[in-house]
């Protein structure tokens, strides 16, 4: 079992000699073209800040905040409706007929389907005005990002919590490259 351990550790040792003698012969690689000019700078922008911070994004969350007070308004009153038929009915429907109460049930069950239609299509619409406004935020900020990105000489901005780039530098895109690069292995591939 000793002669086995104290193998290991030679071997072990070997390896680690070995390895330190080819990394100090290894040539070190050349700097890329970008850093040796000074590095690439990279920025990146926090959307979300912007959206709480910037005067359009409160003037966008604010409109947002009012026509959301006006549909709760109106679902408000279509609730009420729906509480005052249902008392109605509790109250009333003992001493109604047998058709009189199925028909005031039926009108009362048709006004909650198309209550419950009201709020999934407010909400819908909602949803899309929220879009359409972040969206308009969003393209007018894009302008200002790529001229900031330029005056200022960063290569590429990202976006802080999604890391989608909002501006790159045409010398941070290595795109055509690798596209070159992927066509020429795929044709020798294809000539195999």
């Amino acid at each position: 079992m000793k002669v086995h351990v104290t193998g290991v550790l030679v071997l072990a040792a070997l390896l680690v000699t070995v390895a330190a003698t080819v990394t100090a012969q290894a040539p070190t690689p050349a700097p890329a073209p970008a850093a040796a000019a000074g590095g690439q700078r990279v920025g990146f922008i926090d959307v979300q800040r912007v959206l709480a911070r910037s005067t359009a994004g409160i003037a966008a969350r604010e409109q947002l905040e009012r026509e959301k007070a006006a549909m709760q308004k109106e679902m408000d009153a279509k609730r009420q409706e729906l509480e005052k038929l249902r008392d109605d009915l509790e109250k009333k429907g003992p001493l109604m007929t047998a058709d009189a109460r199925r028909e005031r049930q039926e009108v009362f069950d048709r006004k909650r389907r198309d209550a419950a239609r009201a709020i999934d299509d407010f909400q819908k619409e909602l949803e899309k005005k929220e879009q359409q406004l972040l969206q308009r935020v969003l393209q007018e900020v894009s302008t200002i990002i790529e001229r900031v990105g330029k005056e200022r000489g960063y290569h590429m901005i990202v976006e802080k919590r999604g890391a989608v780039v909002l501006y790159a530098s045409a010398d941070a895109d290595l795109t055509d490259e690798v596209i070159r690069v992927y066509d020429r292995e795929a044709a020798t591939r294809g000539k195999k």
